[in-house]
């Protein structure tokens, strides 16, 4: 039986049924909710922020490792992944459009740091991923074949690897790629298997002399943002509350923890210039309130794929998991010495905070030296004029209107019992979304829960219009929620409560995720390209991976994992993309559905 039950109810009930626990663990937590896992106490800005290492080359190499990485100068070595040889995290792919990409993936991958913690109800997952987990390389904003594109039912095992090929064919940008395995996605980006993919033009060059007068070199560096819990020993804790038994499924934790480029609360010496900040929210569950703690002004100059028409001055912006953020920093009017730290105020979602979540309030430090750095002016334009790429365009008129749904159904049948759903179906159910290639679609996202999502759409890139707010009790109340398994998004026209609130300068860019808020209709403006414009076809079927044989790169099936219901015409082949929420818990189960763009 399933019926629709706010996250609340739930949190309360466990939080009233292990009361009497808490108070008995009270005693071992010296500061904090006794209802929460917390990091051992950790001096702060006392490692250096490291630089990631950069590649480049049409054809490389990336394999999945099982490593030990040092996240902080007092904290021992701790499993972990990383990829390329890094004990944490992937290298910076330095690429230019246009240009194909072909990368053979491996998994060399090892017994899994989070082995207890991972769901054996979801999705198929097997005992045997504890000491043999999956992997699955998708480049995050890739305009990619589907065969290549990472779908997260192609796994690849430990022993295996997988030829991608990326055509690239798409503006520049700031891409990120990271594993996407059906179900252990959270568990297996948490341990470290992300990175950044810098892809370049004829105009943002990343060289010195680029037509922009953008900072280049030392002065351009990736920020990958990042929030953990570390258990007394130095591990890397998954859970977050003692609320859910280890082994199951959360609905996602905020970290008390920041890391950047995989250091605790770093710090960073930098030439009094400006920086060119690309900036990633790579967690798993928060979005972010970001600002400097002397609230200087600083510029956005491009969302996730390519720059804005011109930079806009600001003093915070949100930032929601998954998202990508490019930014310009000025630390010339910062004395030598003087430092300035990278802050977070918002707080945690209402779950989060009812069982003693705070925010999680600094990222990282800057501090001056007396050397000058990079000291062009910020630039007046970044399209339009000479040697500038277009201006962006308008959004286009819409001639599909599509409803979807973001919801948190209660199933009984479950420990715990929440499920997070799109549409209130489960991946497994065969009512997907079917946009036409060609078409222009406007997707109105009505979030009913309480709590910001950010939504992740494979293969397209679209336009954030607005968002508005919505009377929820009253939009459920007249149209009352089935059992999970039916479809379920009935429209909102007659339950917003206020104007639509345009979105702000710095989101008016082409975007590949949109954080949809609770309580509110998102509005986006997607076009779905053709093949033909593609240069392949969206809507090709492909085989799964052939992982019990000697054959690496084979079509097959592997009989030792129970497969994922799909609806293909022949079971043995996949076909589409998906579109999930980047909460990597909800994604896991089931904040995601597979896509199809027929022709």
């Amino acid at each position: 039986m399933n019926r629709p039950i706010g996250r609340r109810a739930v949190l309360r009930g466990a939080a009233g049924a292990l009361s009497g626990l808490a108070a008995g663990r009270a005693a071992a937590q010296p500061s904090g909710s006794p209802l929460l896992f917390h990091s051992p106490e950790l001096a702060k800005f006392v490692d250096e922020m490291p630089r990631i290492p950069v590649v480049r080359g049409q054809r490389l190499d990336l394999a999945a490792a099982t490593t030990r990485h040092r996240f902080h100068r007092d904290l021992p070595d701790a499993p972990a992944f990383g990829y390329h040889g890094q004990s944490y995290l992937g290298p910076t792919i330095d690429h230019h459009r246009d240009e194909q990409l072909h990368i053979r993936f491996a998994n060399t991958l090892g017994a899994h740091p989070f082995a207890a913690d991972l769901d054996t109800s979801l999705h198929g997952v097997q005992e045997s991923y504890r000491s043999v987990p999956p992997a699955s390389l998708h480049l995050h904003g890739g305009v990619t074949p589907p065969d290549s594109h990472g779908h997260p039912e192609q796994l690849v095992m430990p022993g295996q690897s997988v030829d991608h090929h990326y055509p690239l064919r798409q503006d520049a940008g700031t891409l990120w790629y990271h594993d996407h395995p059906m179900a252990v996605t959270r568990a297996n980006v948490y341990a470290g298997l992300a990175g950044m993919l810098l892809l370049r033009d004829e105009f943002d060059t990343g060289e010195q002399g680029n037509p922009p007068g953008l900072p280049y070199g030392e002065f351009e560096m990736p920020l990958v943002l990042q929030e953990k819990i570390f258990r007394p020993d130095g591990q890397q804790s998954l859970r977050s509350t003692i609320v859910v038994p280890e082994g199951s499924w959360e609905g996602g934790g905020a970290g008390d923890t920041g890391l950047v480029n995989g250091k605790v609360w770093p710090e960073l010496p930098v030439a009094r210039g400006l920086y060119r900040f690309r900036t990633i929210n790579a967690s798993s569950f928060s979005t972010w309130n970001l600002f400097f703690g002397n609230r200087m002004r600083f510029w956005v100059i491009g969302n996730e794929h390519g720059l804005l028409d011109a930079p806009v001055p600001v003093q915070n912006f949100r930032l929601a998991a998954g998202e990508r953020i490019d930014l310009l920093v000025d630390f010339s009017g910062l004395a030598p010495g003087e430092t300035v730290e990278l802050c977070n105020d918002e707080q945690p979602v209402f779950q989060a905070r009812l069982i003693g979540q705070v925010a999680m309030p600094v990222f990282c430090r800057f501090r001056a030296e007396p050397r000058r750095g990079f000291t062009g002016p910020v630039p007046e334009r970044l399209r339009g004029g000479y040697r500038q790429p277009a201006v962006i365009p308008a959004p286009l008129t819409p001639t599909v209107v599509r409803n979807i749904t973001l919801s948190q159904p209660y199933d009984v049948t479950r420990l715990p019992p929440a499920i997070m759903t799109l549409n209130n179906l489960r991946y497994s159910d065969p009512d997907i979304e079917m946009p036409r290639q060609g078409t222009v679609e406007q997707w109105n996202i009505v979030n009913i829960t309480p709590d910001p999502h950010p939504i992740h759409i494979h293969l397209v890139t679209f336009r954030v219009l607005d968002r508005t707010p919505l009377r929820t009790l009253e939009y459920q109340a007249a149209h009352p929620q089935p059992p999970v398994g039916t479809r379920w998004t009935p429209p909102a026209g007659g339950f917003l409560a206020g104007p639509p609130v345009p979105v702000p300068p710095w989101e008016q860019g082409w975007k590949d995720i949109v954080r949809a808020d609770g309580g509110t209709v998102t509005r986006i403006i997607v076009r779905i390209p053709t093949a033909e414009e593609l240069g392949f076809d969206p809507d090709a079927a492909f085989p799964r991976l052939d992982l019990s044989s000697g054959n690496s790169h084979g079509p097959g099936r592997h009989p030792g994992r129970r497969p994922v219901h799909n609806s293909h015409d022949n079971p043995t082949d996949l076909r589409g993309y998906v579109w999930h929420c980047h909460i990597l818990d909800h994604e896991d189960h089931d904040m995601m559905l597979r896509l199809r763009f027929p022709a």
